[in-house]
């Protein structure tokens, strides 16, 4: 990654615990500026019309053809609502009001951060952008199960149809050390 300092321009960087930290690090030792890589945090948004899911098919690796939520990673200056908004445009085409947050989850081997919100659909006269073969509302006995791109997102649209019926949404956390999501209420 780094080789010289981007504050120094010194080739004197080393990785371990710099003085008075807790974790290993990239640090310079001529000037001590540390190199935090922190989770990335990815915002995204559930929306539901008339008993249906919307869903997009990615267009992008890794598992081209599968389908997800609409959701990516936040850019510098962005609220998380705002790139939640952003995402969903991007992917769809769709205007959207970003509603409440509906799951926030971790995961720690990819340093990703999830937050996914519910939304509503505002108006769609865009179309979706270059990461999104297609897009598509499904009923939920018509989702494509076997193709859902990530466990956490099956994991949260099986939860989202169950309290659909019900009217009552909850926000749930989470975190994936080995495979599945363990969501607690």
């Amino acid at each position: 990654m780094h080789q010289y300092c981007c504050h120094c321009g010194q080739r004197s960087l080393s990785y371990g615990i710099p003085e008075g930290d807790t974790h290993p690090r990239k640090y310079c030792n001529a000037c001590g500026l540390i190199y935090y890589d922190n989770p990335r945090v990815i915002a995204g948004a559930i929306i539901e019309q008339e008993g249906r899911l919307l869903l997009c098919q990615r267009g992008i690796p890794p598992r081209v053809g599968t389908w997800t939520l609409p959701a990516g990673f936040m850019e510098r200056g962005e609220s998380v609502e705002e790139a939640a908004y952003r995402e969903v445009w991007e992917e769809t085409g769709i205007n959207a009001e970003i509603l409440s947050p509906y799951s926030i989850f971790s995961v720690p081997p990819t340093n990703e951060l999830y937050i996914i919100y519910r939304a509503r659909l505002k108006e769609w006269k865009d179309t979706p952008g270059h990461e999104t073969l297609a897009v598509k509302w499904f009923n939920a006995e018509d989702i494509p199960w076997p193709d859902i791109f990530y466990p956490a997102i099956r994991q949260i649209l099986e939860r989202y149809i169950d309290e659909h019926a019900g009217g009552t949404y909850g926000i749930y956390t989470g975190s994936m050390e080995t495979g599945t999501v363990h969501f607690m209420r």
